[in-house]
């Protein structure tokens, strides 16, 4: 990155304070001694007076710009509505922060690709929170396509299937607010993971469908009905030649388990194939011609980055790895490196996604716009 690393810790300031902030960034600025989190954002005031309590934090602010200006914070974390992000994200980048920002970074590729040449021109480390990069069976799945132990990679197929309440999203249920639903908050992730492991995208041909209309809120309020998907579908080509499959929704009942869902992940090569699996994911499925797949346990060197703090033995496997985001975030940071994934690889991604919208509305194959850096 060529700019110079703070003076450690690297004080970092969450601007959203709800449950995946409290979940899984908290935890991991806490487990990280090269790290303290100094500052707290976030606008409704109830719930920032308990993150305050919570976590600890004298410096709370409902003003997300006070937050990016602040000259004795280093570095944000943008966990607020999609909406927000591109505005948020922006004001931290032009006042030297380091961002890193939950997907998707912005309402559509137009918005992501400003903040990724912001970031870029101002050399700021930034970083997509694409989390299912860190689990260990996928990580391990990525040096097996890698090192051609698959043999030739022909086939991607993801499956994202949750079994949430039909009532209520909030925000996330309104375009004007998310941009789109389970295209944008589930199946990104898994765009994002495919093209990690076999390269970009040639053409896509996507579709999308609403079934619940969410006009009850969990308390038996009434609202304005859902304008986003809660299912989404997508078949593609690689620009490797070889071809993905990808299904996701959040209607899919007694597919609960423990609140994880059900996630499938798989490569078919020449060779062999692979699958990974978030309720299990310290553990990949293998199997090659003539035999089934069985699982085998993750090698100890792919549970966790070498330098990670967290014991990979300690915690619920589907969700410590989550840790590890934020040490990528501040190991580049410290390092004066780019993180990964970073705001190109949100671009990316949001290129697909952007694609699956026009082939849905125009019903045809739509060819994939290639990025540049």
């Amino acid at each position: 990155m060529g700019r110079q690393a703070p003076r450690l810790p690297v004080k970092i300031a969450i601007i959203g304070a709800g449950a995946v902030s409290d979940y899984h960034h908290v935890p991991a600025i806490r487990l990280d001694r090269r790290a303290a989190l100094v500052g707290v954002c976030d606008a409704n005031q109830e719930l920032l007076h308990k993150r305050t309590a919570d976590w600890g934090v004298a410096k709370i602010t409902t003003d997300p710009e006070a937050i990016c200006a602040d000259p004795e914070i280093d570095a944000v974390i943008i966990a607020t509505p999609n909406y927000t992000h591109r505005p948020i994200a922006l004001a931290a980048i032009w006042s030297g922060k380091h961002v890193m920002c939950e997907k998707p970074l912005g309402l559509n590729a137009a918005e992501v690709r400003e903040m990724y040449q912001a970031a870029r021109d101002a050399n700021v480390v930034n970083m997509t929170a694409f989390t299912y990069r860190f689990a260990p069976a996928m990580r391990y799945m990525k040096r097996l396509v890698a090192s051609g132990a698959l043999g030739e990679p022909r086939h991607f197929r993801s499956q994202r299937f949750l079994d949430w309440p039909e009532t209520s999203w909030g925000w996330r249920q309104y375009r004007r607010l998310a941009g789109a639903g389970d295209l944008f908050d589930m199946t990104i992730h898994r765009i994002d993971l495919a093209l990690d492991l076999l390269g970009p995208l040639a053409r896509i041909c996507g579709a999308l469908a609403r079934f619940a209309p969410r006009t009850v809120t969990a308390v038996g309020e009434s609202c304005d009905p859902s304008d986003v998907d809660d299912w989404s579908s997508i078949l593609g080509e690689f620009a490797s030649g070889a071809t993905g499959v990808w299904e996701g929704t959040t209607l899919a009942k007694g597919y609960h388990r423990l609140g994880f869902g059900h996630e499938w992940a798989e490569i078919n090569g020449s060779i062999g194939s692979a699958v990974y699996q978030l309720h299990t994911p310290n553990t990949l499925l293998v199997g090659k011609t003539g035999q089934d797949l069985a699982a085998i346990d993750v090698p100890r060197e792919f549970l966790k980055p070498a330098d990670s703090p967290r014991d990979p033995g300690q915690g619920e496997p589907a969700t410590v790895f989550r840790y590890d985001l934020v040490w990528e975030f501040v190991s580049a940071i410290v390092a004066g490196r780019a993180a990964v994934p970073s705001f190109f690889d949100g671009l990316k991604a949001q290129t697909v996604a952007d694609a699956v919208i026009v082939s849905h509305a125009e019903r045809r194959w739509v060819d994939v716009p290639r990025e540049r850096r």
